[in-house]
């Protein structure tokens, strides 16, 4: 007999054994942390915690939270694996537990940190998201994220303007408001670029009425203009012009004796097909 069919038997033999043993220390594992009391199962997360095991924290916070909801510790579990999930690069896991938490213990003194961890983990999600995409210019990239992160950081300023996390929460709303006012100016451009003038006029108007105090107001009139223009609407393009000369007499679309230059020609739409179709009724 050859010496590998020899073996064969011996290698089955080997392998249903290690998966015994795997299994074995799998129930085993199970069994030991099932015996685990309130208080065991919290200073492990704790100490998970201490050395930056995230994965670790999370499955004991999990298990105490799942067998003793009503327990000595259920509340600070539940703030303790936002926290846990927010260190691991889970945003939405974060975000899901943040809010559970502030549904569920809406007068929580610690609530103002749930809704500033809430807040940090849509920023941070919406900054990696497309981190390995070539969109250097965050304003480009789906704003999703970053209204979420507006609302989070705007709910926690309103609702608790004492909190400790206030002033940087008010830091990062400015940011954010800038932001999207970019994105609706960015969106507005793209709408010009297809040939849909009406969409990109609202999209201007979005800046000029609701981001009024953000730099992006000049940019946004700009897509206004070009919108009416494509419209041939001459007496509201000119008036909107004289108010961007008002606003910023230097900016890049107001040439030699401060004539409007467009970057979108009407002449020149990049249309795609189903716009065509939808008469340009189907949003960005």
């Amino acid at each position: 007999m050859p010496a590998i069919a020899r073996l064969k038997p011996l290698l089955t033999l080997l392998l249903v054994g290690s998966l015994a043993t795997l299994l074995l220390t799998g129930c085993a594992g199970r069994i030991a942390d099932e015996d685990k009391t309130e208080q065991q199962l919290y200073q492990e997360a704790q100490e998970a915690l201490d050395n930056n095991r995230y994965t670790t924290a999370i499955e004991r916070l999990q298990a105490l939270e799942s067998r003793f909801p009503f327990g000595e510790y259920g509340e600070q579990a539940q703030l303790e694996l936002i926290y846990a999930n927010y260190q691991s690069n889970q945003y939405e896991a974060a975000r899901a537990a943040a809010g559970r938490f502030i549904r569920l213990n809406p007068d929580h003194p610690q609530v103002d940190y749930a809704h500033y961890l809430r807040g940090l983990a849509a920023w941070e999600g919406g900054r990696h998201a497309l981190e390995g995409l070539e969109l250097s210019d965050i304003s480009k990239r789906d704003p999703g994220a970053t209204r979420e992160a507006y609302g989070d950081f705007r709910r926690l300023i309103l609702d608790h303007p004492d909190s400790q996390y206030a002033p940087d929460a008010v830091q990062r709303l400015r940011y954010l408001k800038n932001l999207l006012a970019e994105q609706e100016v960015y969106i507005g451009q793209f709408y010009l670029r297809r040939g849909a003038p009406v969409a990109a006029i609202n999209r201007g108007k979005e800046v000029v009425e609701g981001y009024r105090d953000t730099p992006a107001v000049p940019d946004a009139i700009a897509v206004m203009i070009e919108g009416y223009l494509h419209l041939e609407d001459q007496k509201e393009a000119d008036r909107l012009k004289q108010l961007l000369v008002e606003l910023d007499p230097e900016h890049p679309q107001l040439g030699r004796n401060q004539q409007f230059v467009q970057l979108h020609p009407t002449n020149k739409p990049d249309k795609t097909l189903l716009q065509i179709l939808s008469f340009d009724l189907l949003r960005f």
